[in-house]
């Protein structure tokens, strides 16, 4: 704030009535004042203290004085005496005093905190005489430091003595009661009488200490501390003060000199800002940042300069020609009057004490002068429009953030009623963050205050504490006043640094790419989408607005596998319309590469993107014979372009960037540098995996030839698989982050979908069908049989079928669909039937009987394959595939056959059939001869009265001679006794046959019981189950009988 410069004319400052005064009476006694000033002219001087006021007299004594001005403590501190000085900091009094046994002064240090319980009086820490020279001089003025190690002492002869290290002497435990630090004479000046001292308090920019020195004549500065203290005081002022019209201001930066034309406030460096206040002064004080100035008595007159005194000789009944005694406050920052009083007695003492001011006037009266709230003062300078005063108040006063806001709000509304809506405005600017910003918008809404709103939603986003609709708004009405600069300026605006170290935008980005978009300016949306990465955002705007695929496609290229994968599924289908070979190339690179994307379309490109599982073809569930449509975007986006477009399929050579709405925003927004997760491939030297071809597949609808080429590049590069190769694969590096299931998953589902789009009449007739053909017959590549055989069949895709059914032993239906096709009328389907049948027949005789029949049931079919019909019959009877009673009724189930065809075989068979049956007549005989022989035999050996002979001469053990003892068997064996196991009673030779039977009969008994079993072999077998059961015994009467008891 400029300061006014010295003049002799009083000052023309406003005056207010800051302050309230108020008699202090005495608690006791309400009709009086306080008992300690009833004796005025007793006192010699006052003081304020931590522990209270301190009130020194004539007869060196001193009360310690409360808040109720009642008296606390008092005690003699210079006996037959006075008081001439004292100084209180921390709860340490330092009174100067004259003693009747000494000459010189006594300085004494008392503890106001620590007191003597016999006396009352506070402990003395030190007392010593101070004296410079020989002949004593009495004190003017003392100074002591805010830290008490500096204490400066004034004596009438202009000399200056300093204390040093003063706390450190009263608070050392070891000394005497007189133990000082020795005093160093500081200044010199016989003919002119220190009239005021004071320290400057160190701060951060200056931690020195410095004394000032005011003499009648100069201002000194002296530094008592610090690098380079100790020397010569420096003359700051060759203008002085009188005793009393000198002291430190409310900061202690500078000391204040009061002269008879103006008052001075001098630094170290020399004098600072001085005010015209002109008029003989007796006193000068500080009261917070207020200076109090007490004039000499004067004879008060109503032609006076001062309203105060012509308001006093108004309203007073004084006689005529009393003198009167003027107190001033003022503040000298702000250059005001806060308070301007008369007192007709005159005024003894003003001292600052509990944050009020106190004059005590010579009759022993106290008036206290209480500042008035800082609302009140407030609201008073709002009365009278003074805005900026209140301002400079608020802010001297130490008021928080959200005070200063309110003036400032109140400011602004003043200024907006009067039609000031660019100062208006301004004030609003300052309540940002304590102000509701709809509140100040809703003020400048209209299209004339416009510009004023632009420039307070520009401080919003500048202090980062715009939200969306501020930027919307922002952004608009940029766009209404076609501002292009301004919005460049705010769209490239650098990120703000918070507390954590992280960039924060000054504005919503989303929004902003939103309204730059709605509004037509897409090289701008473009901007902030690509510079802060919104990969997405980006191709929108590129794909969907400004039709730039070139771009978007390189820009894609840029990203990393995850962006890049998320983005083309929802735009590669615009970019296969309009870009179908670059694209294609894109996919192939994502698809195989394990190096990042390049930008260099020659180089191997990859992005890595996850692997998802999905069914093994896609294609089947896409319209591929439908028209070119106009490519759309994913129903999935759900912030569509404001602006309408369309994105229609265009041939590759007539694609036509759609320009921004407005040029000029081009040129003066280049597109940033490439996002950091672009790096280039080179720079990136950890592999990536690969995503699945599959998730691209629906991208290529009304795109089959890309579509092929995209397949096959695929296999051939991320599996070394082509349709020719039908050795090993070829040779392809290995993805060490592959997942094995989901490789195989995929590889099934590219060739299931290559091996659909070659035999799609898309693709081509003649070559697609031998790739088709190729495919199936190569064992190495991992299709579907199961999908193929489908498509072959829905697709008549006749050599695909009939290869399948080989590979898969399905050669019945291989000949039954050459039946078909010859019912459907094709003339050669019937000799390929037998072509089959002579290739199949070997390992399949069931084909004989139903190609049999499939020559037998036209007559044009009898005539052409007679001979073939034959042959047939041959083969069926040499290898006995069926009975001749089945032939027959093959042959005789139509009139077709006649008995001429098969006469010769016909005979060839009964013949046959008749040297069998004659031949079973002859084992019938024979079985029933043995039969009986067997029968007599049983019934010999069951006779007890007919006796056996045995002739054998051998044993049948050891092969000799048969002597005696001997054992003779039924069965016809003889053996030794010694040949035999002891107890045995059984033939050794029989035994293990006879066992063989009794095991067989064991197991017919047991499978008698399971006649499930017996049922299901009667089902499969008929006559020769039932055969085998009665050869086993299952049938037979006895066991039913056996079963039924």
């Amino acid at each position: 704030m400029a300061q006014p410069p010295a003049t002799n004319a009083a000052p023309a400052w406003r005056q207010f009535p800051f302050f309230d005064v108020a008699p202090v009476k005495d608690l006791h006694d309400l009709g009086s004042a306080p008992e300690v000033f009833q004796k005025t002219p007793e006192i010699s001087t006052i003081a304020a203290s931590s522990a209270g006021l301190v009130v020194a007299d004539i007869h060196g004594s001193v009360y310690l004085v409360n808040r109720d001005f009642e008296i606390a403590k008092s005690w003699i501190a210079h006996t037959g005496g006075r008081v001439t000085h004292i100084a209180a900091r921390r709860g340490i009094l330092i009174t100067l005093g004259e003693e009747d046994t000494a000459r010189h002064p006594f300085l004494k240090v008392w503890d106001l905190h620590t007191f003597d319980k016999k006396t009352g009086a506070p402990l003395l820490l030190r007392s010593a005489k101070v004296q410079s020279g020989n002949r004593p001089h009495p004190v003017s003025v003392i100074a002591l430091s805010a830290s008490l190690s500096f204490l400066a002492i004034g004596l009438g002869d202009g000399t200056v003595i300093l204390y040093r290290h003063l706390d450190q002497s009263i608070y050392s435990a070891s000394g005497s009661l007189s133990t000082l630090p020795k005093p160093r004479v500081i200044h010199e000046s016989p003919t002119e009488p220190i009239t005021g001292l004071g320290f400057r308090e160190p701060t951060e920019e200056s931690p020195n200490v410095y004394l000032f020195i005011v003499t009648t004549n100069r201002v000194l500065c002296y530094q008592a501390s610090g690098k380079g203290s100790g020397g010569t005081p420096t003359v700051v002022d060759e203008i002085g003060a009188a005793l009393g019209c000198a002291t430190m201001d409310w900061k202690a930066r500078e000391i204040v000199v009061a002269r008879d034309e103006a008052i001075y406030l001098c630094g170290t460096e020399g004098r600072g800002p001085c005010y015209a206040y002109e008029g003989p002064k007796s006193s000068i004080y500080t009261h917070r940042n207020y200076i109090v100035i007490v004039s000499p008595p004067f004879t008060a007159s109503a032609s006076a300069a001062s309203a105060t005194v012509r308001n006093f000789v108004a309203k007073s009944s004084v006689a005529p020609g009393a003198d009167i005694t003027k107190l001033t406050v003022f503040d000298p920052e702000n250059q005001y009057v806060a308070h301007s009083g008369t007192f007709t007695e005159g005024v003894r003492e003003v001292f600052s004490a509990w944050g009020k001011l106190y004059a005590l006037s010579n009759d022993g009266k106290l008036l206290c002068l209480e500042e008035k709230p800082t609302s009140v003062k407030l609201d008073m300078l709002y009365r009278k429009g003074l805005y900026t005063l209140a301002l400079n108040i608020a802010e001297t006063q130490k008021l928080d953030e959200s005070h200063i806001a309110d003036i400032h709000k109140q400011y602004g509304d003043h200024l907006y009623a009067k039609g000031d809506y660019d100062n208006a405005m301004q004030q609003y600017i300052q309540t940002i963050r304590y102000v509701q910003p709809s509140y100040v918008i809703r003020k400048f809404l209209d299209a004339q205050r416009i510009h004023n709103l632009v420039t307070y939603l520009q401080e919003l986003h500048s202090l980062g504490l715009a939200n969306a609709d501020h930027t919307t708004l922002l952004l608009n009405t940029y766009t209404k006043l076609k501002d292009v600069a301004r919005l460049d300026s705010f769209i490239k605006r650098e990120s703000l640094r918070t507390s954590g170290d992280k960039d924060e935008l000054p504005f919503d980005l989303d929004t902003a790419i939103h309204v730059c978009r709605q509004a037509g300016y897409f090289e701008h949306a473009s901007y902030l989408a690509k510079k802060y990465e919104r990969h997405e955002d980006y191709l929108r705007i590129q794909i969907e607005d400004a039709g730039n695929y070139k771009d978007a496609l390189s820009y894609l290229r840029r990203l990393g596998a995850e962006a890049a994968e998320s983005n083309l599924a929802r735009y590669g289908r615009a970019l296969l319309d309009n870009l179908p070979e670059e694209t294609t190339d894109l996919l192939i690179d994502i698809c195989t590469s394990l190096a990042p994307l390049s930008i260099e379309m020659d180089e191997q490109d990859a992005a890595p993107a996850k692997q998802s599982s999905g069914g093994p073809s896609y294609l089947s569930y896409l319209a591929l014979n439908r028209a070119s449509i106009a490519s759309a975007t994913s129903p999935t986006d759900t912030a569509p372009p404001s602006g309408g477009q369309t994105n229609g399929a265009k041939a590759p050579d007539a694609i036509a960037r759609r320009e921004s709405t407005h040029e000029a925003s081009r040129t003066s927004t280049p597109p940033p540098t490439t996002p950091s997760t672009a790096a280039p491939a080179k720079a990136r030297a950890s592999s990536v995996k690969r995503p699945s071809p599959r998730l691209y597949f629906a991208h290529f609808v009304d795109h089959p030839n890309h579509f092929v080429r995209f397949l096959e590049t695929v296999a051939r590069r991320r599996w070394g698989q082509t349709v020719e190769n039908t050795s090993d694969s070829l040779p392809v590096e290995a993805d060490p982050n592959a997942d094995e299931e989901a490789e195989k998953q995929a590889q099934a589902a590219v060739w299931n979908t290559l091996f659909e789009l070659y035999l799609s009449p898309l693709g081509g007739a003649t070559s697609s069908d031998a790739k088709a053909l190729a495919v199936l017959q190569n064992t190495r590549l991992p299709y579907d049989p199961t999908h193929a055989l489908i498509l072959c069949s829905t697709r008549g895709f006749t050599p695909g079928l009939v290869l399948l059914w080989e590979r898969m032993g399905m050669q019945e239906d291989v000949v039954r669909f050459f039946m078909d096709r010859h019912q459907d009328g094709d003339p050669d389907a019937s000799a390929e039937v037998v072509r089959r049948l002579d290739q199949y027949g070997p390992g399949r005789p069931q084909l004989y009987p139903l190609v049999l029949r499939f020559l037998t049931s036209t007559p044009a079919l009898l005539t052409k394959h007679r001979e073939d019909v034959g042959r047939v019959l041959r083969v069926i009877d040499e290898e006995k595939i069926m009975p001749p009673v089945s032939v027959v009724q093959v042959l005789s189930r139509n009139s077709v056959a006649s008995v001429g065809l098969v006469k010769e075989w016909l005979m060839a068979r009964i013949k046959s059939a008749r040297e069998e049956v004659d031949t079973d007549q002859k084992l019938i005989a024979s079985y029933r001869t043995e039969t009986e022989a067997k029968m007599r035999q049983v019934e010999e050996l069951s006779d007890p009265d007919h006796p056996r002979v045995f002739h054998v001469t051998q044993c049948s053990a050891c092969q000799g001679g048969l002597d005696l003892p001997a054992v003779h068997f039924m069965c016809n064996h003889s053996y030794h006794q010694r040949c035999l196991p002891q107890n045995e009673t059984e033939c050794p030779n029989c035994a293990r046959e006879h066992g063989i039977i009794r095991e067989i009969r064991r197991n017919n008994e047991r499978l008698a019981d399971q006649h499930d079993l017996f049922l299901s072999e009667v089902r499969e077998g008929g006559f020769d189950a039932l055969a085998t059961g009665f050869s086993r015994g299952i049938l037979n009467l006895s066991r039913a009988e056996d079963v039924a008891a």
